[in-house]
């Protein structure tokens, strides 16, 4: 299945049905008096949260949706049926963004959750509902409301735990294919990743999905190279795991690009919590690790592992500090809150 992350869609209510004039027409009937029936309302369009879908790509090959109107009401104090809903099934983590791709309108992060896009017109009245003490036979009915037309735009923000970050060939894919149950694609040149893969990474006993995005290069936030596309399905993780690859002749310069980045995309991500490793250990001797390793920690200014994904070295270690620190995010979010009693010192 195709990756798309990104769709447009235009969307429209049923309009409501127009309410009915009629009076009762019977033998030996002589006041039959008004009964025309009200009209149906129109469909609404909803957006809703499924599971099992990480993609918008449907909405690729389909833009346009459009509720059902209502129908109109009948004499003998018959209404009009209903307009049928329309429902856009998402997956979860979804955005909806109005028309300017900016303002956010929704944000749909758990399965059922349920957003209306456009709502549907009301019926009108039937000449019944205007009966009175003083108009016994009314021979007006109120047409039924317009429907609601706009566009907006879905953007969907993959939910996961922990985000892979780093430059191209840094390793990442390789980590991921070692850690879980991901199959992405791996080859030893640049931009082998060209879409965010997810897997299900177990350590202790614990499983916890972790998000791969194709790498960064300086000037991403800019819109160079591909990464700065991908980086909003990272937003959501609780702990960034920054790879650099230790074979590279500017290890620690790697390092600040990807810092750089990050805080010129800005937002929350730059303030994330991040785990550092030192990746693709097996290819270097260990006075050169050593000396990088130093070099690392100084620059991070924390501690800093040493891995290799194809060695399978120091993957534990690693997994169990990305795992401590969601586990810190999810103790903050279950915990609590304080009842405030009103009291004061």
């Amino acid at each position: 299945m195709k990756f798309l992350d990104l769709a447009k869609v235009h969307v429209r209510s049923g309009a409501g049905g127009n309410g009915c004039v009629s009076f009762r027409r019977e033998a030996h009937v002589e006041y039959g008096g008004p009964d025309g029936g009200n009209g149906g309302g129109g469909g609404n369009v909803y957006a809703e949260a499924v599971d099992g879908l990480n993609t918008l790509i449907d909405f690729r090959y389909q833009q346009h949706f459009f509720a059902q109107n209502g129908r109109p009401g009948m004499g003998k104090q018959r209404s009009g049926k209903t307009g049928e809903d329309i429902i856009l099934k998402v997956p979860v983590g979804t955005e909806i963004l109005e028309e300017d791709e900016t303002t956010l309108i929704a944000d749909l992060t758990e399965v059922g959750q349920r957003f209306l896009l456009a709502e549907g017109g009301n019926g009108g009245f039937g000449n019944l509902h205007f009966k009175s003490s003083r108009n016994q036979s009314p021979r007006r009915a109120n047409p039924g409301q317009p429907e609601v037309e706009r566009t907006v735009w879905l953007r969907l923000k993959l939910i996961a735990d922990a985000g892979l970050l780093g430059l191209p060939n840094a390793g990442k894919s390789t980590f991921l294919a070692a850690t879980s149950n991901a199959r992405p694609k791996i080859a030893d040149y640049p931009f082998t990743t060209l879409t965010p893969n997810l897997g299900v990474v177990g350590v202790d006993n614990t499983e916890f999905v972790m998000a791969d995005i194709p790498g960064l290069i300086a000037g991403a936030h800019e819109g160079k190279g591909i990464g700065d596309r991908f980086l909003g399905h990272v937003e959501r993780c609780a702990v960034l795991l920054h790879l650099v690859d230790g074979t590279s002749e500017t290890v620690i310069e790697d390092y600040h690009t990807i810092i750089n980045e990050l805080d010129m995309y800005g937002g929350e991500l730059a303030s994330r919590p991040r785990v550092t490793a030192l990746n693709k250990c097996d290819a270097m001797g260990d006075v050169e690790q050593a000396q990088l390793h130093n070099e690392l920690e100084q620059a991070v200014g924390a501690n800093v592992h040493q891995i290799s994904g194809v060695a399978q070295h120091g993957l534990t270690d690693v997994l169990r500090a990305v795992r401590a620190t969601i586990d810190i995010r999810n103790k903050v979010e279950n915990a609590p809150e304080e009842e405030d009693t009103g009291w004061r010192p």
